[in-house]
């Protein structure tokens, strides 16, 4: 397998709920929701550096889609992890989540490594870990 992943798709409760929250309150680039005319088809994607895209799909879809059966979510069985440039963007990024309806988890701190960061979870308990690591820092794509 080479590494191309080019998606991650989180499963929502409410897509519309989800798209308000990542559109209007953490401000991700997407045409809103497409596939409606098709069953089990409706999904937004958000446009992320690198070519990476997020997709939000309707937890009833996509386990009707795969064959498996609907689970709950559980904020610790993975994180996706926003890092940023400056440490001070990490405070700002964390109060843009809060002002979105995010909850906030874990206020940002300094890290073992040396870095600064926090956690925040979104409406449906999908865990964004933001994070500031001089060792780590992201190209401005």
């Amino acid at each position: 397998m080479k590494p191309r992943i080019t998606v991650l798709t989180l499963g929502v409760a409410d897509l519309e709920r989800s798209l308000a929250f990542y559109r209007e309150g953490l401000k991700l680039p997407t045409r809103g929701i497409v596939g409606s005319e098709f069953e089990h088809g409706a999904v937004a994607f958000f446009d992320l550096s690198g070519g990476l895209k997020l997709a939000i799909w309707a937890q009833e879809d996509m386990a009707y889609d795969c064959g498996l059966a609907k689970a709950p979510t559980s904020s610790t069985s993975f994180s996706i992890g926003h890092n940023v440039s400056r440490r001070d963007d990490v405070d700002e990024v964390m109060q843009q989540a809060r002002q979105a309806g995010a909850e906030i988890v874990k206020p940002a701190e300094e890290t073992f490594y040396g870095g600064y960061a926090g956690y925040f979870t979104d409406p449906d308990g999908h865990l964004w870990e933001v994070v500031w690591n001089p060792e780590n820092l992201p190209s401005e794509t």
